[in-house]
């Protein structure tokens, strides 16, 4: 799963390359030190050889004499891994010369096929001492004297010494890296969270517009930011303009259409009685239809906007009281959750709502309960584009509908109930205002007994981080 958050994001990045570097660095360095380490050992083993080789000679009876003194204890101990060895080659016959730490013990010899000399005459090899052991050895062979009477030399040290050096140094290095390591995440922490300071204010910029606290995005931001927050800006207004002249025009249309409609009313009047009603119903219905599309028009060119919002509790609060006074013989009953914000017109939920109030209490008995809850769109994906939405329930206990009644009502300009007044077009207008927010209406029975009405209208998310 990605992380959402750039800081994370950038962390994470920073992280990995870093440990992948301090990994490297770390097997890097190692694999040099050990190189160094086993060349110094090869060269004291060297050295050591040839102080071998330089106090041991021929003496009398043809054999082997000298007492080689390396300056090293390891060498007199037993069981050390030190040892020096010197072994007569040829046909004369004299016991070898050996260091005190070897004993009675011997070192067996490559085969010079598997292990040849180099261009000094000397070779390296590896093997387990009769203690377990593992050692190195250093090997030459020498002619000791004119006759042509030769040597074996050989100089081991136990492998023990470079393996507990490089030991060492690796857990000094780990820790050295993994101090470096942390501190420099920490810095580099700091510094992404600095460096992206600009962005989070941006960010906090525009949740203060989509909570209603501010029309544009204020302050000053590094020239990496500020085209960013301009076009917001740019765009905010244009929005703005938009909304506004399209009001405008709405409004020029809607005026322009008022009088010769409430011509047409006029006239009516004189005629008689079975004509102007025709010519009346035609004519209300005319100017309801009017003002549903003109409602279209408007809403389509605002739905979108991050500006359009309106406080549920006091809007609704309002529109109970005001149905309270039409109808003192009804119980109003008005639940709403604490801080709802509907992502709409003021003047659209009021349709909306007033609506479904004014259809229920037509009907009911004595008693509507409105209830406004946050909720969330089971039709809707997840994803990072979910929207919040706010449930708005009003349930009567008038007689309600039948199943295959409810299909009906939702039809423009039709009524289930011709002896009650109304153009038919309320819970028309609901289901088109509703839809136009991409939200959802529907009627079903009401556990009061009469007719509920559920709407679900688009809220202000307030978590846009």
């Amino acid at each position: 799963m990605k992380p959402r958050s750039l800081t994370a994001r950038v962390l994470l990045l920073a992280t990995i390359w870093s440990a992948l570097g301090l990994v490297t660095i770390a097997v890097a360095i190692s694999a040099l030190y050990r190189q160094g380490v086993e060349r110094g050992f090869n060269n004291l083993l060297r050295a050591q050889l040839y102080n071998v080789v330089n106090s041991v000679s021929i003496g009398d009876g043809d054999s082997l004499t000298g007492s080689p003194a390396l300056g090293d204890l390891r060498f007199s101990q037993p069981g050390t891994g030190w040892y020096w060895l010197v072994e007569p080659l040829g046909n004369y016959a004299t016991a070898p010369l050996a260091s005190a730490s070897l004993g009675v013990a011997n070192l067996a010899v490559p085969d010079v096929e598997q292990t040849p000399f180099d261009e000094n005459y000397e070779r390296y090899y590896e093997m387990t001492d009769d203690v377990g052991n593992r050692i190195r050895v250093a090997e030459t062979e020498v002619v000791l004297d004119d006759q042509g009477r030769a040597a074996r030399f050989r100089v081991s040290g136990n492998l023990a010494v470079i393996e507990e050096e490089i030991s060492f140094f690796a857990s000094r290095l780990n820790i050295a890296l993994a101090v470096v390591g942390i501190g420099g995440l920490i810095v580099n922490g700091l510094a992404i969270v600095y460096g992206l300071k600009p962005v989070d204010r941006a960010r906090r910029g525009l949740e203060r517009i989509r909570r209603g606290e501010a029309e544009r995005i204020e302050g000053d931001f590094p020239r990496e930011i500020m085209p960013l927050a301009s076009e917001i800006n740019a765009l905010i207004d244009s929005n703005r303009r938009i909304v506004e002249r399209a009001r405008m025009q709405v409004g020029n249309l809607a005026h322009s259409l008022k009088t010769p409609i409430a011509v047409l009313l006029n006239e009516a009047r004189t005629l008689d009685k079975t004509h102007a009603e025709v010519v009346v119903s035609q004519a209300e219905a005319m100017q309801a239809q009017v003002a549903s599309y003109l409602n279209r028009a408007r809403i389509a060119a605002q739905r979108d906007s991050v500006l359009a919002r309106t406080e549920a509790q006091p809007v609704l609060e309002r529109l109970v009281r005001v149905m309270r006074k039409l109808n003192d013989a009804v119980e109003f009953e008005l639940e709403v959750a604490p801080d709802l914000t509907f992502a709409m017109e003021q003047q659209d939920v009021e349709e909306v709502v007033g609506n479904l109030l004014e259809n229920a209490s037509r009907f009911a008995r004595s008693k509507i309960v409105t209830r406004v809850m946050p909720t969330s769109r089971e039709d809707e994906g997840a994803g990072e584009g979910r929207r919040s939405w706010i449930e708005v329930v009003v349930e009567d206990d008038g007689p309600g509908l039948a199943p295959d009644q409810i299909g009906e009502a939702l039809k423009r300009g039709r009524r289930l109930d011709e002896s009650r007044p109304g153009t038919g077009l309320g819970l028309s207008i609901v289901k088109e205002i509703s839809g136009e927010y991409q939200g959802s209406f529907g009627l079903s029975r009401a556990s009061l007994g009469g007719l509920r009405a559920q709407l679900i209208l688009p809220a202000v998310t307030k978590d846009t981080a």
